[in-house]
């Protein structure tokens, strides 16, 4: 594996083709538009396409007439990736083409299999999103600071590679570089395991009574978040990358089948502390988890400030923290159940949270520890 990420300066010249003008590619074409590429747009949607031309996205492809791109940008469902793909290597063959679906090793097998000119392809895979979709949810800076990992094949050229990666670059990504294998075996743990146990977890609450679902705070919001997610999506990513994604269902199956036969016997001899070792597990894989800016894992004192439901609060509890000069490292949001109230938790420096505390205490403000 080669892994590794860099900030470089952007250096397409363009024209750009963007082949699909859903969240992605119109968020694609938009960004390059606003660095002054020329982007030309195409999509099986007249719709969507005349949507990401309204929005600044780029001009249809029939305006591009006699010009040659220098890279086309195939921003297709995962199910007819390969099938673009292998259209636009025949259709542009003096232009890179690269893919943006989020599975890779099965779309490289399918075209290495057509016999397709892997030279000139690489894929790619921008980890980026929105909860809403389509082009009307695009954004030009979707990509800033967001990784975006770039597969070579063997026969991918040196300027393929390049290519592939002033696309990412130019649209202030952080380039990461995997083999297609590679990919997929940490997108199967970081992005499609974390769907699949989000939507197993938000199905229980299918027929559970309103009252109970009453008691619900931050914690059923954060992991059911993404259970919100498009199925249809959803469905061609995990066909795509079933593979990947059952060898790790095989071990949480083994982990829950652990924690079940402890559960039927909690007083048992030994029971309680397998509990604490599987808690204690889940703690030490949470600490692994990059830190803020993609940094080394770091703890962070929380507190929490009572906030009056009602406009201007929160700003006005920003301001006031930035006045005392701490940096907040992070935030959440919650109300009280019953009560016009929202909690605000916050997240600092360990060595800043006393220094907090008591400089909003002062300011009138009501902070829980």
């Amino acid at each position: 594996m080669s892994a590794f990420r860099t900030h470089g300066r952007g250096h397409l010249n363009g024209p750009v083709v963007v082949i699909g003008t859903g969240l992605l590619g119109t968020s694609i074409g938009l960004g390059l538009r606003g660095r002054g590429v020329a982007v030309y747009l195409s999509d099986p949607s007249p719709t969507n396409q005349a949507v990401a031309v309204d929005i600044g996205a780029g001009l249809p492809l029939a305006a591009m007439g006699d010009e040659t791109p220098e890279l086309v940008v195939v921003a297709s469902p995962p199910d007819v990736t390969a099938d673009v793909v292998e259209r636009a290597l025949t259709d542009y063959p003096d232009a890179t083409v690269v893919d943006i679906a989020s599975v890779k090793a099965a779309i490289l097998r399918d075209l290495r299999n057509r016999g397709a000119d892997l030279s000139r392809y690489v894929g790619t895979h921008p980890m980026a999103g929105r909860e809403k979709s389509g082009p009307v949810a695009a954004r030009g800076e979707l990509f800033t600071s967001m990784p975006w990992v770039v597969c070579p094949t063997e026969e991918s050229s040196a300027g393929a590679v390049q290519a592939a990666r002033a696309l990412a670059t130019d649209l202030g990504a952080l380039v990461s570089q995997f083999t297609a294998e590679e990919h997929d075996g940490a997108v199967a743990l970081v992005s499609h395991l974390p769907q699949v146990m989000s939507s197993l977890l938000a199905t229980r609450l299918q027929d559970t009574p309103m009252h109970a679902l009453s008691l619900a705070g931050n914690g059923l919001r954060d992991t059911t978040r993404i259970a919100a997610s498009d199925p249809t999506l959803w469905v061609q990513i995990l066909g795509a990358n079933a593979g990947k994604v059952v060898e790790i269902l095989y071990g949480v199956r083994d982990d829950l089948n652990r924690l079940i036969g402890t559960l039927e016997d909690p007083a048992a001899t030994g029971a309680r502390l397998d509990l604490a070792q599987l808690m204690s597990e889940g703690n030490a894989g949470q600490a692994r988890i990059p830190g803020k800016h993609g940094g080394p894992p770091q703890a962070y004192s929380w507190l929490t400030v009572l906030v009056d439901d009602r406009p201007g609060q929160i700003a006005r509890l920003l301001t006031e923290i930035g006045e005392i000069g701490v940096n907040l490292e992070d935030l959440r949001l919650d109300h009280s159940s019953g009560q016009n109230v929202g909690m605000v938790e916050i997240s600092v420096l360990p060595s800043a949270h006393d220094l907090l505390v008591e400089a909003l205490s002062d300011r009138g403000w009501r902070v829980l520890q």
